[in-house]
């Protein structure tokens, strides 16, 4: 059986996961709460200390995908030197 989050998995960085947080109006403990995980661990995804994996990667394109939650991260531009 083919997994339809995983044809379409997203990379979850910390602002992805911190729009998407805020998106649904959840603090770190309820989106924590929604994915079976401890606060701690949204908190260092946030700040870039590791990023989701497997199942956690996979459920967050879940709640994202029953959220509406559309996000397209751009990427940052260097500043170029005068």
């Amino acid at each position: 059986m083919i997994n339809r989050y995983s044809a379409n998995q997203r990379r979850w960085d910390g602002k992805r996961i911190q729009t998407l947080r805020r998106h649904l109006l959840f603090t770190q403990r309820q989106l924590a709460d929604k994915l079976g995980i401890r606060q701690q661990t949204i908190s260092e995804w946030e700040t870039g200390m590791y990023q989701p994996r497997g199942a956690s990667s996979t459920l967050l394109s879940i709640v994202a995908e029953e959220a509406n939650f559309k996000y397209e991260a751009t990427p940052q531009r260097k500043q170029e030197s005068p």
